[in-house]
């Protein structure tokens, strides 16, 4: 028989218990580490790992090239870039600069007689200005210039086209009302052409050409209205003669009297 004292049985004891109630290294570890992401979770905040994502990378780079491109030069930016970054002032002198040059080419041309040739050099002006507010003065006084070489080529309809178009762009343009006058006169127009020259008057009320255009072109007016009068008579009584001729009568059973103190008519039957 073997006999147990009973203090180191007691002490035995004690060392089991303290064995279980202690944990091991590696579960203390794990412990310690669950317990640290708890309370960084539990505090709201994100701690990064060290690295950037490709996303924030490509935010980052995109906004420095984007700066970086934005302060180049219209040089560096290429020759398209630095052809629209021209000043538009510069280009509206060149045009008008070349405008001009055609101008007074065809100055030159039609000094010499070539209005054909004097005309496509004002049609260049006016195509190059085409469009351009600062452009009014030069347009319109190529306009003019192409009325006087269609009125030099009897070209009457273009020249009171073209003297229109130059007074759209400076309605008090003296030399296109003087020509499109002329051209109206060219064509019997005559009453046209007494309104154009009363416009140069208002403009210029010591214009004598204009007041003796006046003077010249108002008897003219009165014999062409009288002579529409007469025509349209003629034509009224065709017309009488075509009806009347089926009760047997015709437009000599009534006269037509002309009042001289008014210049109206009044007519009478005749039988």
């Amino acid at each position: 028989m073997v006999l147990i004292e009973p203090h180191h049985a007691e002490q035995q004891q004690q060392q089991q218990k303290a064995t279980k109630a202690t944990p091991s290294s590696s579960e203390t570890a794990s412990d310690s580490a669950a317990a640290a992401a708890s309370s960084n979770v539990s505090g709201g905040d994100v701690v990064s790992d060290g690295f950037e994502t490709a996303s924030e990378r490509d935010v980052s780079d995109n906004e420095e090239e984007g700066h970086a491109h934005d302060q180049q030069s219209p040089e560096q930016k290429g020759p398209d870039s630095y052809q629209d970054a021209l000043n538009d002032d510069e280009l509206k002198e060149k045009a008008l600069a070349q405008a001009n040059d055609a101008k007074m080419e065809g100055n030159k041309l039609f000094g010499n007689g070539q209005y054909e040739e004097a005309l496509l050099q004002y049609e260049t002006a006016l195509l190059v200005t085409a469009e351009m507010p600062t452009s009014v003065e030069i347009r319109s006084i190529c306009h003019s210039n192409r009325a006087v070489c269609f009125l030099k080529l009897g070209k009457y309809e273009e020249t009171i086209k073209e003297c229109t178009k130059a007074l759209e762009l400076n309605p008090s343009y003296i030399k296109a009302l003087v020509r499109r006058g002329e051209a109206h006169e060219k064509l019997e127009h005559f009453e046209e052409a007494i309104a154009d020259m009363k416009k140069i008057l208002e403009l210029d009320p010591s214009n004598e050409r204009a007041r003796k255009a006046i003077r010249r072109l108002e008897p003219l007016a009165a014999e062409k209205r009288e002579k529409m009068k007469e025509e349209m008579i003629g034509k009224l009584k065709e017309l009488g003669n075509s009806v009347l001729g089926r009760f047997g009568m015709s437009v000599d059973n009534f006269k037509a009297v002309k009042d001289p103190n008014t210049g109206s008519y009044s007519v009478s039957f005749q039988r």
